[in-house]
């Protein structure tokens, strides 16, 4: 055939099969195939038979045929498109059998109609065809031999999206005869969808799937199963770490699991101490007797003896009815005391007594009865301090300290920041239904580059906000993740000179190092009205004020010594300068 140039090619399609022909040019120059101005593929039947064969031994039928029924819907409107100028001089069949006319020269089917009635302006169709030479129901039946349903597949979209271009509202066909189910030819049905009794069940066929949405959604699934399963047998997503200061701990926590040493838990606030109290009890033989939790610092005083211990009715004004107390509630399996510093004496003197004797005795009552508990105690704050100030008991402190285990904070975890976050991510998007596609590149140089001052429990906070914050199928972004300092102004992460992250200085840093460069301030004034402030804060409490300036007591005990004798000696100084000043007349 000789080839011809598209430049000789009418705007408009003719009404009959061999006009279409006449439309298709071959260029062999470009090597490009055209049919009025879309340009084809001729490929061989086979391969095309093939690939079908492999996505459906790949996907499944299901998925198999919502694919091939999107693709020829794609291909039956784009043919819709080629006809539009046609039915404005045409009558609507006319204009309307160009369509099965070119699937019939693009070699998918034969197309013979059989009925045909419709109405454009009024919306109304009904359609049915006679399909010869069906290549997809041929191959099929090669590969698969006679099937239960029909095959065609391709074919039904392609007739599906043609017809619903062409009448501009949703037009579903069926095949009502197929030869992938040994009949002799094809026939399909074709009429508005709302028509068909179960014409919404055809639609997952023409609606998009993502692969990536699938695999995330069953990413999701296996979260929330993992989340029900063996919650036993594996570690919670907060205690999670390869660093060496958790390892430590955690090995140590293994060893202690099948004894029943008291256990006392050090480290700061937010750093996991009830976690591996619970994972502690988990592991051991108690695991399913009771886990009693109670926060010693969230008890009044005056009610800490019968929350621990138990009251009998009367015992004082407003005990009403006589309640065990948390020693009885955890009878047989574990007692966990967080912040048992905060104890008041008389607890303390009574705790001891339970940890020596194994007897505790109700307020109000004067029987003891016996009890057996495994305790775990926690603390953030110096126990052994506290013994020298004379505020907890040397005997129950050493009764305590029989094992330690102590806990690292967060900012000495650095290994583990990113695969907490990624277990916090996997969990809130399960729990929040979310499909997420993890944190931004800069949102984890970020997480990596905070200090978390509350340690795993901000870390947690932090990512739940983020996975709420951020939209579906996006990034988790460093703007999701934190919100604001204390003082309400915004977390900001630039790069350094070096290429790294780190925070911004907020502007009340700036100032106070521009006074100390201007020479407005000194460095030891910046030292004392740290030091002031911290023991303020901290109400006299040098152990406290310590803390919150990273130091140990005896460095700050030593810092406000020195400041005590610099200051005097300041003073001496002026004293000497004004005795040498000459008296005025």
């Amino acid at each position: 055939m000789k080839p011809k140039s598209r430049g000789g090619v009418r705007s408009g399609l003719g009404s009959g099969s061999d006009d279409l022909r006449a439309r298709v040019h071959f260029e062999a120059e470009s090597g490009q195939i055209w049919l009025h101005e879309r340009r084809m593929l001729l490929v061989h039947a086979e391969a095309q038979a093939l690939l079908r064969k492999e996505l459906i031994d790949s996907l499944g039928m299901p998925r198999a045929q919502g694919l091939f029924s999107r693709m020829g819907y794609q291909a039956g409107a784009r043919d819709a498109e080629m006809v539009r100028v046609r039915a404005e001089s045409a009558s609507d069949e006319e204009a309307f059998m160009t369509g099965p006319q070119l699937h019939t020269l693009e070699g998918v089917v034969k197309v013979t109609p059989i009925k045909l009635e419709m109405d454009r302006a009024a919306g109304r169709f009904y359609g049915e065809f006679l399909w010869e030479n069906s290549w997809e129901g041929q191959w099929h039946k090669r590969f698969y031999g006679i099937h239960d349903e029909p095959v065609c597949w391709s074919q039904i979209g392609y007739a599906c999206g043609y017809t619903t271009a062409f009448m501009g509202r949703p037009v579903l066909y069926k095949e009502v005869e197929c030869v992938g189910m040994g009949h002799a030819n094809c026939r399909i049905i074709g009429k508005p969808v709302e028509e068909w009794d179960d014409g919404a069940e055809y639609d997952r066929f023409f609606d998009r799937e993502s692969i990536a949405d699938q695999l995330i959604d069953l990413q999701t699934q296996v979260v929330q199963l993992r989340s029900s399963i063996n919650e036993k047998d594996r570690l919670p997503a907060e205690m999670t770490g390869n660093s060496p200061g958790f390892l430590a701990a955690y090995e140590l926590l293994q060893r202690a699991a099948n004894s029943q040493i008291t256990v006392l838990l050090l480290g700061e606030t937010g750093v996991g101490k009830e976690l591996f109290a619970r994972a502690l009890h988990d592991r051991s033989a108690r695991s399913k007797e009771p886990f009693v939790a109670v926060n010693c610092a969230a008890i009044p005083l005056e009610l800490v003896e019968s929350e621990l211990f138990g009251v009998e009715k009367g015992a004082y004004t407003g005990a009403l009815a006589s309640r065990p107390g948390r020693f009885e509630r955890a009878n047989g399996g574990t007692l966990f005391l967080d912040e048992i510093g905060d104890l008041p004496l008389a607890a303390q003197a009574k705790l001891l007594r339970v940890l020596q004797e194994g007897e505790i005795e109700r307020l109000g009552d004067g029987k003891t009865q016996k009890v057996n508990v495994r305790l775990v105690a926690a603390t953030n704050v110096d126990l052994k301090e506290l013994v020298r100030e004379r505020k907890f008991r040397t005997d129950l402190y050493y009764r305590l300290n029989a094992y330690q285990i102590d806990i690292p904070p967060l900012r000495e975890r650095k290994e583990d920041i990113s695969l907490l976050a990624k277990n916090f991510l996997a969990k809130y998007a399960a729990m929040y239904g979310k499909k997420l596609r993890g944190f931004s590149d800069k949102a984890k140089r970020s997480l990596l580059a905070y200090s978390w001052p509350g340690n795993i429990r901000e870390l947690q906070n932090s990512v739940e906000r983020g996975v709420i914050l951020a939209a579906n199928n996006s990034h988790v972004e460093v703007n999701h993740l934190f919100s604001s300092c204390g003082d309400d102004e915004p977390r900001k992460f630039n790069f350094d000179v070096n290429g790294d992250l780190s925070m911004c200085r907020n502007e009340s840093a700036v100032h106070l190092c521009d006074a100390v460069f201007n020479g407005i301030m000194t460095l030891d004034q910046v030292e004392d009205m740290l030091l002031d402030a911290a023991v303020d804060k901290a109400r006299g409490n040098l152990s406290s004020a310590a803390r919150m300036l990273g130091l140990t007591r005896p460095t700050l005990a030593y810092r406000l010594k020195r400041r005590q004798d610099r200051n005097a000696a300041q003073d001496t100084e002026a004293e000497d300068e004004g005795a040498k000043a000459p008296t005025p007349l």
